[in-house]
Parts: C-alpha cells; structure tokens; sequence
C-alpha cells in the first residue's frame, strides 16, 4: 500500500523506546526509516527484553516491537569519518529523530546548528524527557521518572496504592507518538527552512492528562487516585461478577435504567439516594454494593452479553493474551507475522499502528534488522565504494 509518506528519508538516532516508537509509526506510513546504531551492540533495546536468548543475539524482544520496517546502519558520531558521512547522509534526508540528552548532539557536532545549513527543507526532531532548556534539561529521564513528575502516578491506583505505575512505559508512548505527529505535520508545511522541534515527554504527558489537569486548573480540585471508579458518573467502573470483574458504563441516564431492569433491581430505581446522577455520585460506594449482590449470579461474560445486547456499556477485563485473542483484535489485521527472521530464526508477531487507511491497515514489508544489515547499500548510494567501507570499518567509523 503506498504510504503518504512515501519519498520521505528519515534518519532515526534514537534509543529504547520513545524515538524508536516515533519512528516505528513514520515507517508504517511509508517514510524511508534508516536507524543510526552504535557499532558493536546498537539500540539498548536490542539487549532488552523478556528472553534471555534474544538478549544475546542482540534481537532482544524490546528492538523486535518496534523497529520493524527500517533500515539499520552503524556509524560512531564519536569518530570524525563518523560525522562527516552523517553528514552526507543528513544532505540526503528530510528528518532527523534524536532522543539524547540536551546537549549531546551539539557536543558531537552534529546539532540542529551544524546540520541545517546542509539541508534547506530539514526538519530535525529532538525528543527528551523534559525540553531542551528549563532547569530540569539536563536531568536523566525514564519513564517512571516522568510518570512520577507529571502527576500520573498520584492518580493511578487507590487510595491504599496510589501511587502506582501504569504498567506500560505510557510516557515514553506518549513521547513518541507526539513526536510522530509533530513531524508530519511539519512535512505538510511548506518546508521553506528548517524546522527544530522540541518534544518534552513531562509535557507531552500532560497534554493527554487534560481532564484531570483540568480539573485543578479550572474547578481547583486536586486530582486524586480513584483506583477503578470512573468519578464523572456512576455506576461506571470496575464490578465484580461470580467469576471475575467487568466493567460496566452506566453514564446516561436511560442505560442506568436498563441496567436495573436487566439485574433485575427496580428497587434501585426509587430509592432516593439513586435518583440522579449526582446521588448516584454521592452514594457510589453503596451502589457498587447493590450492584455487584446481583452481579454475582452469573459469570462476568454474561453479564457483557446481556448488557451489550440492552446498549449498555460494558466488557470483560481481560489479560494482554486474551485481548490479542479477540476476533476484534486479530481480524481486522492488527497482528503483522514476519517468517523466519534474520537474527531471530523464527517467525515473530508484532502489533501495528491501530489505524486503517481506506480500509487497509498501514504496514511494513520487513522485519526488525540486524545491526548495520544495510551499511553497504546506503552508504554506496552516497558514492562509497568497497575500500571506503573498508576503510571506515578500520576507522571505527562504522
């Protein structure tokens, strides 16, 4: 499927997580993604993950999720041959993705200044945990580090656990995925001169967290951890069933009333403390009670079936397996399958982006590659011949 990025030459130096996901989405929507890796061990991701073998093989799980679709070079910005074939390839490309501290890129001669007299139409995207200036610039960023400091934490969990960790990296996502759509629309500009764009995860985080934020910056509440409890209405929540939880939706009015028609609890309807939406807000905790006694005559399952079939909102609260299972899921193409993997030796899934164009899912023909597989047909294009390559190899250029 043509991509509507399609000509685009992205060069990705990133690491981990938040630039390689950022990139990940620009591949699938048919940009020409070459990754910049280390020579040696590459990507740190490559040593990530939840298998031990692929760790050592350099293809660990973490590299695997996210880089399928692109090209892998090595080159060290540490050697001056290094920096001066990035900069021939930078002469070549539209987009430049870093995820290094403040700073670094300047320091190996290779920042946004250095680089844009090369290019004219450059859009040079840094992505760092907190901006590229502020007094927090400098500081070390993980995700948990910026799930702490924009507040996320304090609202995940209850009010025993809180504060938790959401258990995915969702910062770094959100950093990604902030910085992918930043880059688009840049290269839907008109490209008149060299764009820098500067993505903090600590603010991209917070832009996704407006509800909450707003409710301290428009209604002065501080926002707290509510564990399961959807505070906007209720019942909505977390419930539990005979043999596990569900949740249940029940915002509108009317789907409150069917609710309690299907379970069968008219007495709900006229007892005063649940007449309104505010009431039902103010007695949550009760309610819950009342629900979860009749709840418990059938298997959670049921109850979504029921429920579903009466508009109401619902559905099981399902493992990570059980939901890649779902025919909603697997049918309409979500899972990409690539055979017999270099570097892997097997086949391996992965997800794609969650979108369809035109009904087709976007998707990439290749798999995650191993280290430096396409050092010689990039770096010829440029005009290297074999004892260039030879050469920078020996150099510890590449």
């Amino acid at each position: 499927m043509a991509g509507s990025l399609d000509g685009i030459r992205v060069l990705d130096l990133t690491n981990v997580l938040s630039g390689p996901f950022c990139c990940h989405q620009l591949a699938h929507f048919g940009a020409e993604v070459i990754k910049i890796e280390r020579p040696g061990k590459g990507d740190l991701a490559r040593q990530l993950g939840a298998d031990p073998a692929l760790n050592a093989a350099n293809m660990g799980v973490s590299f695997l999720a996210q880089n399928a679709g692109k090209k892998s070079v090595t080159l060290n910005l540490k050697t001056p041959a290094g920096v001066a074939l990035f900069k021939k390839l930078v002469a070549t490309a539209d987009v430049v993705v870093e995820n290094f501290r403040p700073g670094v890129m300047d320091r190996l001669g290779v920042g946004f200044d250095d680089l844009k007299p090369l290019n004219p139409r450059l859009v040079y995207c840094a992505i760092s945990g907190f901006g590229q200036d502020g007094p927090m610039r400098a500081m070390p960023a993980y995700d948990q580090i910026v799930q702490g400091l924009s507040g996320v934490m304090s609202v995940t969990g209850d009010a025993e656990s809180a504060p938790l960790r959401v258990g995915y990296p969702v910062a770094d996502t959100i950093g990604g995925l902030t910085a992918a759509f930043a880059i688009s629309a840049s290269l839907a500009g008109p490209r008149t001169a060299p764009v820098f764009l500067d993505v903090s995860m600590l603010e991209a985080t917070l832009a996704t967290m407006g509800w909450v934020v707003s409710n301290w910056l428009i209604a002065g509440q501080t926002p707290a951890a509510h564990g399961n409890e959807n505070t906007t209405s209720a019942p909505s929540g977390a419930f539990q069933a005979r043999d596990g939880a569900l949740n249940i939706a029940a915002n509108k009015d009317e789907q409150w009333e069917a609710l309690c028609e299907i379970l069968g609890r008219a007495d709900l309807l006229s007892d005063p403390d649940y007449a309104t939406r505010e009431t039902r807000k103010a007695n949550r905790y009760a309610l819950r009670a009342e629900i979860e006694k009749s709840l418990a005559a059938r298997d959670a399952a049921d109850w979504v079936a029921l429920f579903s079939a009466s508009g109401i909102p619902s559905g099981e609260i399902l493992t990570v397996p059980q939901a890649l299972d779902q025919p909603q899921v697997a049918g309409r193409g979500m899972i990409a399958d690539f055979a017999n993997v270099p570097g892997v030796g097997r086949a391996i899934k992965t997800v794609r982006t969650g979108i369809k164009v035109n009904g087709a899912p976007p998707c990439v023909d290749t798999p995650p590659p191993v280290l430096g597989r396409d050092n010689a047909d990039v770096y010829r294009a440029l005009g290297l011949d074999d004892d260039d390559l030879r050469s920078l190899e020996q150099e510890g250029a590449i």
